[in-house]
């Protein structure tokens, strides 16, 4: 079983780092395409996808770098106590506290796989798993024309540019998963922490 939390720790944890480390630079392209949509506003005719785009950009961004930030211990805590712990000790409350945080991904990811079932056509008398999987099925079976035989019509944005939504949605599904692994990840590191265990 030692072996196991070993592998699944060490291969969540490097998918992990290096998607988190190349989504780094993704501040990069947001100021990129906010830095043309000031000057096509400016010198030019202003383009209608900038702001979306940046958006869409933004929330990869967040989503997909979110599990590089768990990884790291990035987030917020109230340090007024954690700080003057023992290391057990602050595994002990890491242990519990990360229930709480698979809980929200858990039900985000719920919530996201409705979403994007919705954006790629889902009939509303449907369930959203029942429909991913004669997508999945039809696509496998079919190739590009049978998923085109699930598919209803897809969701666009209501705004002048109109981009379809369900790519930014299966991005946050993609992110949602990876969290829920990496918090898994840490909670494996903090029983053996606990245990005195090394990983």
């Amino acid at each position: 079983m030692l072996g196991f939390a070993r592998k699944y720790v060490c291969i969540v944890d490097a998918v992990n780092r290096r998607l988190g480390r190349i989504m780094m630079y993704g501040i990069f392209v947001m100021v990129a395409i906010l830095l043309w949509s000031s000057i096509s506003k400016t010198f030019f005719l202003p383009s209608r996808w900038t702001l979306e785009v940046a958006q869409f950009a933004m929330v990869t961004y967040y989503i997909l770098g979110g599990p590089y930030s768990i990884q790291l211990g990035a987030n917020v805590r109230m340090d007024l106590f954690y700080g003057e712990w023992t290391t057990r000790r602050k595994a002990q409350v890491d242990a519990i506290t990360v229930f709480f945080l698979m809980t929200y991904l858990g039900v985000l990811l719920y919530g996201a796989f409705d979403s994007t079932a919705y954006s790629l056509g889902k009939p509303y008398n449907m369930e959203s798993f029942t429909f991913f999987k004669n997508l999945f099925v039809g696509f496998f079976t079919g190739g590009f024309e049978g998923a085109q035989e699930v598919i209803g019509r897809l969701e666009r944005s209501a705004t002048a540019w109109r981009p379809y939504l369900w790519p930014i949605k299966v991005t946050m599904i993609v992110g949602i998963i990876l969290m829920l692994l990496q918090a898994i990840s840490e909670l494996i590191k903090d029983i053996a922490k606990i245990k005195g265990v090394t990983l």
